[in-house]
């Protein structure tokens, strides 16, 4: 790991789930618990794996942290080496953002995910994945057809740059906002698309942006566009990816517009190795979403499938899958070979919550800590989108969170307030 990839501030001690009246304590007392009997209710597992999330739901309250003994694991090494530090701890007494990957992978053991026989590869969350997708269908033909006559703007090159500009601002809102659409937390919420009246609920979400660089990030990709070489030979953005379901359609939609760019773009998609936080999503996920999306009755919501598709065979969109997404690390400790990858893009867009506090490390950061002070080790410009569903933020004004303390007690989890912060890191991204 290169010795310069860290905060340049001194790094705050980490959130703990023994902090009592934390959403961290919440997450650990009945957040965690509901999610595996919901596991346990929606499939047709075997009495030894019921027997296992049950006993892996006790071992929360009463057991110690352990080892992986799912013995053909590929993990099972990096794994070895993330608890050693917590062995024979309680939970209560483990970072929360570790316990909480490492919740998830316990729950991957418990129901024999990596074993041979009939439960290999099988992903314990389909369930509530497809009926999010199948739920968010009504809204995406809603605006599927405004997002076609966007993209045959952009090829008849009728409109000018500055309209691609205004539609790039909106769809990031909409994948900023469909991260609300967390299946560990609550369902899916309604996609805004710019119209000629605002509606209250536009408005709403507009206000409840508290941190919104959609100007920065405009002026940035202005400036990339301006004489020759600003943009690598080969320019690349890469999205890290969220939420299956509502969310990741609305990340496909960005990716759309993105490569209906004149530049020669490849967009990298970074997903999951394997299921995890319920709703994450992985490259089977994205293959069900084209697959659902060709199938629907809208020709405009085919043809976006049919685009994205062929995106994929002639290689400007590729999916990856980094075991480093599923890992209890921060982000400061990239593996070798993924940092070398990112420090190739001109712009990383890092979707979420979860990436958010990997992003931050899951600290302790006073709220009014500027983002950039924090995030400077990162490699390259960085977009981060995300709604508010745990209590770590930076790069809020101190009468913001003074009057957010008083309108709204759970505002730092409740996925009703969000941030979209750009950090244009010098000298990186460009030649």
């Amino acid at each position: 790991m290169p010795p310069f990839q860290h905060p340049r501030l001194a790094v705050p001690p980490p959130l703990m789930m023994s902090e009592p009246g934390s959403f961290a304590h919440l997450t650990l007392t009945q957040r965690w618990p509901a999610i595996a009997q919901r596991t346990i209710d929606e499939n047709d597992f075997p009495t030894d794996i019921v027997v296992a999330l049950e006993t892996l739901v006790q071992e929360l309250f009463e057991g110690k942290v352990r080892l992986l003994e799912d013995e053909n694991a590929p993990d099972l090494a990096e794994w070895s080496t993330y608890l050693h530090p917590y062995l024979n701890c309680s939970w209560m007494e483990v970072p929360w953002f570790f316990a909480e990957v490492y919740f998830y992978r316990r729950l991957l053991e418990a129901t024999q995910y990596f074993q041979p026989g009939a439960w290999q590869g099988f992903d314990p969350f389909h369930t509530q994945k497809h009926a999010s997708l199948t739920t968010s269908l009504e809204k995406v033909r809603a605006v599927s057809s405004q997002i076609n006559s966007l993209h045959q703007s952009q090829i008849d090159q009728s409109k000018e740059d500055v309209t691609w500009g205004t539609n790039l601002a909106v769809l990031l809102h909409n994948a900023l906002w469909g991260n609300q659409a967390d299946l560990s937390l609550k369902p899916t919420v309604d996609l805004v698309f710019e119209s000629n009246a605002e509606t209250e609920f536009e408005q709403a979400q507009k206000t409840h942006v508290l941190v919104d660089d959609t100007d920065k990030l405009l002026d940035w990709f202005a400036e990339q566009g301006k004489g020759e070489g600003r943009w690598r030979s080969h320019p690349r953005i890469d999205l890290v990816a969220d939420n299956a379901g509502f969310e990741l359609i609305c990340d496909l939609f960005l990716i759309d517009l993105l490569l209906t760019q004149p530049s020669p773009f490849t967009v990298y998609l970074h997903l999951k190795i394997h299921p995890t936080f319920v709703s994450d999503a992985t490259i089977v996920d994205v293959h069900h979403t084209l697959a659902v999306l060709s199938n629907d009755r809208e020709m405009s919501v085919q043809s976006l499938a049919e685009r994205l598709k062929n995106y994929l065979a002639i290689g400007r969109l590729q999916l990856l899958a980094d075991p480093y997404w599923v890992s209890p690390l921060e982000l400061w400790e990239l593996p070798q070979t993924l940092h070398h990858e990112l420090s190739q893009s001109n712009l990383v867009i890092l979707k979420g919550d979860a990436n958010y506090r990997r992003l931050l490390g899951d600290r302790h950061w006073s709220f009014t800590t500027r983002f950039e002070e924090i995030v400077c080790y990162f490699l390259s410009p960085l977009l981060a989108l995300r709604t508010l569903k745990s209590e770590v933020v930076a790069g809020l004004q101190p009468e913001q969170v003074g009057l957010l303390n008083q309108i709204d007690l759970s505002w730092l989890t409740n996925g009703e307030w969000a941030v979209m912060q750009f950090a244009d890191l010098p000298g990186l991204g460009l030649q």
